[in-house]
C-alpha cells in the first residue's frame, strides 16, 4: 500500500514557474568539483535526483565571482566559462528528467581561511573581520568591497537565468557572509551597514535588489536564512514573532519570492506558545510561500551519530507530521537533504510504500558522489 503523502505531490506555482510537486532537494556541499568546475559526475548526481521525482533541486553552494567567496576545496564556482558550461549541462539534464533547478549562490565570508583556492593569499572578508563574536579572522569590508560582492551576486543571478536555471537561491544562512551582516555578534560596524537590524539587513537588501534588477520581475528569488549558525547553534536573529516580522518585511519589499527557513529539525517549534516552526512563522508573517527543512527522512538518532534500521528510518522520520503541517499550509515546500543524498529514489520508494527498499543515510555516503 502506498503512503498517503497528500500535499507533497501537488503542483506548486510561483511567478511563471510550476513545480511538479512540493519536494525539493536541499543544498548540500559535496566537494567533488576539482578545479572548481562541475563535471559529468556532478551532472549525473543531479540527474538521478530529478529522475527520482524531486520537483525542485537546489544545487550545492556555488561561489560568486569574488576572490574571497570560496572557503572549501573542490566546490564548484558560478563564474568562468568552464564552470558555467558545466552548470549548463546540469540544467539540461535536470530539465530532461522533468525537474526544476535553482543554483545556491554563495559567499562564505570570514569562514574562509588563508590558503584556500583560488588565491591562497586572500583572507576572509566580513562586516567586521570576525568569524564569531570575539573571534577575529580576515578583514573588515570597505564600502567598495561591499559593492563588489553585491555586484558579484547580481552577475551570478544574471548568468543563472541565461543558462536556463528556473530561479536562484541566495545563501543568507548558517553564519556565511550575508548572515554575518545580519548577526549582531559578527557585525560590529558603526556605519549604515551596522547597528540596528534595519542597518544590518542593508547588505542583503542591496543584493536582492540588484539581483531583481538583473533577472526581471518574474524570475523566482529564494532567500535561505536561519536562526542558528555553525558558529553558534543557539543563536537567534529574532527572539519573538514581532522581531521576526520586522526582519522579514524589508526582505519581501526588496524582492524575495520564497523564504527557505533553515532549521535542523523541521518539527521543532520556533517560539513558545505555538507549534509553528520557523518556516510556519515566516509564511504567516511575510505573506510569502516558504520552504521548510530539517532531518526529513532521518531519525533523532542520526543527530546524535547513531542510525536506525531501514524501516525505522522512514517510520520515525516525521512523514505523517510533515504531511499534516503541509495540509495546514504552515509551509508550501519541503527540502530533503541527506535522505536523498543516500538514496536518489527515496521519494519514489516512500510514495510507493517500499519502505524496506529505502537506504538509510550513512556517513560513508558523504565520501562518494552518486
Amino acid at each position: 500500500m502506498s503512503v498517503n503523502l497528500g500535499p507533497l505531490f501537488e503542483p506548486f506555482e510561483i511567478n511563471d514557474l510550476t513545480l511538479r510537486n512540493r519536494v525539493a532537494m536541499a543544498p548540500m556541499t559535496r566537494n567533488f568539483s576539482p578545479g572548481n568546475v562541475p563535471g559529468d559526475n556532478v551532472v549525473d548526481y543531479y540527474r538521478r535526483r530529478a529522475e527520482g521525482g524531486v520537483g525542485l533541486l537546489i544545487t550545492e553552494g556555488t561561489t560568486v565571482n569574488h576572490p574571497a567567496a570560496n572557503g572549501y576545496e573542490n566546490v564548484p564556482f558560478f563564474h568562468g566559462d568552464d564552470a558555467l558550461a558545466g552548470w549548463k549541462k546540469v540544467v539540461d539534464a535536470v530539465h530532461e528528467a522533468g525537474g526544476a533547478i535553482f543554483p545556491q549562490l554563495w559567499h562564505v565570508g570570514s569562514v574562509r581561511r588563508e590558503g584556500m583556492e583560488p588565491d591562497p593569499s586572500v583572507p576572509g572578508y566580513s562586516p567586521s573581520g570576525l568569524y564569531a563574536p570575539g573571534k577575529p579572522n580576515g578583514r573588515a569590508m570597505t564600502k567598495e568591497d561591499i559593492a563588489d560582492v553585491v555586484n558579484a551576486f547580481a552577475d551570478a543571478a544574471q548568468d543563472a537565468k541565461a543558462l536556463g536555471f528556473d530561479g536562484v537561491e541566495i545563501h543568507g544562512a548558517h553564519g556565511y557572509i550575508i548572515d554575518q551582516f545580519f548577526w549582531e555578534g559578527t557585525n560590529q560596524r558603526d556605519d549604515e551597514y551596522g547597528g540596528s537590524m534595519a542597518n544590518r539587513q542593508r547588505f542583503a537588501i542591496e543584493i536582492i535588489e540588484a539581483v531583481r534588477q538583473r533577472v526581471g520581475p518574474d524570475f523566482p528569488i529564494m532567500l535561505r536564512f536561519s536562526q542558528w549558525k555553525m558558529q553558534d547553534y543557539d543563536a537567534k536573529l529574532a527572539k519573538t514573532p514581532e522581531e521576526l516580522e520586522q526582519f522579514l518585511k524589508p526582505l519581501v519589499e526588496a524582492g524575495v519570492d520564497i523564504f527557505h527557513a533553515s532549521t535542523r529539525r523541521f518539527w521543532e517549534p520556533e517560539f513558545e506558545g505555538s507549534n509553528l516552526n520557523l518556516a510556519g512563522w515566516t509564511q504567516k508573517l511575510s505573506g510569502k510561500p516558504t520552504m521548510s527543512v530539517g532531518s526529513v527522512g532521518l531519525t533523532e538518532d542520526f543527530i546524535s551519530g547513531t542510525f536506525a534500521s531501514k524501516k525505522e528510518a522512514v517510520e520515525q522520520s516525521g512523514i505523517d507530521e510533515l504531511v499534516e503541517r503541509m495540509n495546514n499550509h504552515e509551509f508550501e515546500l519541503i527540502a530533503v537533504g541527506r535522505a536523498l543524498l543516500q538514496d536518489p529514489e527515496w521519494l519514489v520508494k516512500v510514495k510507493e510504500g517500499r519502505i524496506g527498499d529505502v537506504e538509510p543515510f550513512a556517513k560513508k555516503s558523504l565520501a562518494k558522489l552518486y
